[in-house]
């Protein structure tokens, strides 16, 4: 696969940031994958998540972008691009900077999103083709409308409809095998375990840590096993919530944690325990559904329906707990709460709520 250019196709896949919207693009990649078996695929992400994409198997190249790099990232990405000569881009991502990446990437044929489902419309022109619009409203449903049109035959111009899908990061045996041990490490050998992440106070997603330090009470009090998750950014946060719980049984801590696909295999490893996940809409959170980990997610000032777990709804394992009042301005994709009296959409998510979830999803 490595070798001279040649005459195969070389499809270059955009998709930046941020965690979440990279594992909603991975059907796409699937789809390329097994329905241009000769293609050379590469992808354009950002430098803080290429760790998680890079061992998939048909994925040639990733090229990586230096978000705070200026002006001197976009020259090293357009080199770089032109060392690959991309016969095709496909903007997985709808905005002004993934146009800007495909734009840099050649004359290649792009392809990007249906029109009415860009962030910034200004970049749907730099496309020469669209997707069809997307049978849904959830981001997942407009990767899967990208999908089928990404995966069109070269030969008779027709969408395929038996387009997989796939979230697959395609871990190794040694990346399972770590993930077990991690478990056995959390959880020692009980079933069922639960994984609560947290946020930073000043994210507008954040459930008050008081409602944490309680949720967590309550699953072990009730004889689970609680593993409570903080990653770089919520290392304080973790922290004080391990003193809070300092002494109560059956709940453990892992702060600051690192390393996308170990906490891929985590989750692998919960999910083979009939475990699940309490979050809100982040990263950690698609994390966990992609990997097969039933998912509550506090819905606060979020639709989850457009932006939680995917698929929701009957028959789903998965559970969204919204505020039983919500506010008037809810949902909203803000990143910033106005509300006069601070993030009230979260503060109203009950931990009772969350409990009979919980219950609903067993």
């Amino acid at each position: 696969m490595r070798g001279r250019l040649g005459t195969h196709e070389r499809i270059v896949l955009v998709r930046l940031s941020h965690l979440g919207d990279v594992l909603h693009a991975l059907p796409v990649f699937h789809a390329l994958a097994a329905q241009r078996p000769s293609a050379r695929l590469a992808w354009v992400i950002q430098r803080e998540y290429a760790e998680l994409v890079r061992p998939l198997a048909r994925l040639e190249r990733v090229f990586e972008f230096d978000r705070g790099g200026g002006a001197r990232a976009w020259l090293a990405l357009r080199e770089e691009l032109a060392s690959f000569a991309p016969t095709r881009v496909i903007d997985a991502q709808g905005n002004l900077k993934s146009a800007a990446a495909a734009l840099v990437a050649g004359s290649g044929e792009r392809l990007g999103l249906a029109w009415s489902d860009w962030r910034e419309r200004l970049g749907a022109f730099a496309m020469h083709a669209h997707a069809e619009p997307a049978n849904g409203k959830h981001a997942v449903d407009r990767m899967l409308a990208l999908a089928r049109s990404a995966a069109r035959s070269a030969v008779d111009g027709e969408i395929g409809s038996d387009v997989a899908v796939s979230f697959d990061l395609e871990l190794s045996a040694d990346e399972h095998a770590r993930g077990r041990e991690l478990a056995i490490e959390f959880f020692g050998d009980d079933r069922e375990p639960v994984v609560l992440t947290l946020a930073t106070p000043d994210d507008v997603r954040a459930w008050p840590e008081a409602h944490s330090i309680a949720l967590a009470r309550a699953l072990a009090s009730s004889g689970r096993r609680v593993l409570v998750l903080s990653g770089p950014a919520e290392r304080e946060s973790g922290a004080r919530v391990e003193r809070e719980l300092t002494g109560v049984a059956r709940v453990r801590h892992w702060v600051g944690q690192r390393g996308l696909r170990e906490l891929a295999s985590l989750f692998a490893a919960v999910a083979e325990r009939g475990g699940s996940f309490v979050g809100c809409d982040s990263g950690p959170l698609h994390l966990a559904w992609s990997s097969g980990v039933p998912v509550t997610c506090l819905a606060g000032p979020q639709d989850a329906r457009r932006t939680g777990p995917w698929p929701l709804g009957e028959g789903s394992p998965h559970r969204a707990v919204v505020a039983r009042e919500r506010p008037s301005c809810a949902p909203c994709l803000s990143r910033r709460c106005d509300h006069p009296q601070g993030n009230v959409c979260m503060r109203a998510l009950a931990v009772e709520d969350v409990l009979a979830a919980l219950a609903r999803a067993r």
